[in-house]
């Protein structure tokens, strides 16, 4: 069950002096509800510690995270992935086939499992030319990544949080896939926060771009054209 807010204007996630270690410290975000955000920075800017942050991998230091007007420290984690799902850059591969690793999300969350054409459907708008039935550990860095992302497709879930989600694709690939992760997700209102080092994909396919430097926010960009 989604955890409604009466305003669906208001912010999917608000950073109050946000600080963890001396590796990130926010004074003040807001992330919006059904947009496109892309965080962007070098590595070791801090980019991936907000990313876990929002989706209570690890806790803040100091300062309140709000998801949609609640604190996230007054939600349980396990509900709060149900909506809020994360993507890390090393994408989790388990044992089994291609289909287990699909499905294996919508298990974990409690959600209906849907027929196989739909699965391979999914596998077609990330470009993944398999059989469900093929072992999901032969598959390069790349195709793992690409499973991944179908899978947080078929979970459809409220929000995405995606870390460095195209790394391991070459650019062709990475504008295929990209661009139908960003469609997907604006056809199910759905919020994306994706984390690149890449400022022009951040300006390709964000409506947002958030900039940090040293673990602190030093820009934030409005995209008319995303």
């Amino acid at each position: 069950m989604r955890m409604e807010s009466p305003d669906s204007e208001k912010p999917v996630f608000t950073l109050n002096k946000v600080k963890f270690k001396d590796i990130l410290y926010i004074k003040k975000l807001t992330i919006k509800e059904k947009k496109t955000t892309a965080i962007v920075g070098r590595s070791g800017s801090g980019k991936t510690t907000l990313l876990k942050l929002l989706n209570k991998l690890i806790s803040p230091y100091g300062g309140t995270i709000y998801y949609r007007d609640i604190p996230l420290e007054a939600i349980d984690a396990v509900t709060l992935r149900r909506e809020v799902v994360m993507m890390p850059q090393t994408p989790v591969i388990f044992e089994g086939n291609i289909r287990e690793n699909l499905l294996i999300g919508l298990k974990f969350s409690e959600k209906k499992l849907p027929p196989d054409n739909k699965l391979m459907d999914m596998l077609h708008v990330v470009g993944l030319d398999k059989k469900l039935d093929e072992p999901a550990h032969r598959l390069s860095g790349g195709e793992k990544q690409r499973l991944a992302l179908a899978r947080v497709m078929l979970m459809e879930p409220r929000v995405w949080l995606l870390d460095e989600p195209s790394s391991a694709l070459d650019k062709d690939t990475e504008d295929l896939v990209m661009q139908k992760v960003v469609d997907f997700g604006r056809r199910n209102e759905s919020s994306i926060v994706f984390v690149t080092h890449s400022s022009p994909m951040a300006w390709k396919y964000a409506e947002e771009m958030i900039e940090i430097e040293n673990g602190e926010i030093v820009s934030i960009k409005q995209n008319q054209h995303a």
